[in-house]
């Protein structure tokens, strides 16, 4: 019988650092997440009122 070779452990796990400042993918979706928020609750707003909300008067 052929046994198949276990892949290697790594001994040592390096500990990521976040970093301080500048675009992060963290931040990214926290800001896609609140647009999408703020988007879907303007859009249940004016089928609410029946009246659009970004239109000049």
């Amino acid at each position: 019988m052929i046994s198949t070779p276990q892949p290697l452990q790594p001994t040592l796990i390096p500990k990521r650092q976040l970093p301080r400042f500048g675009f992060h993918t963290h931040c990214e979706l926290l800001n896609g997440r609140a647009a999408m928020l703020g988007f879907i609750s303007l859009l249940a707003v004016e089928i609410w009122i029946k009246h659009g909300l970004l239109v000049w008067p």
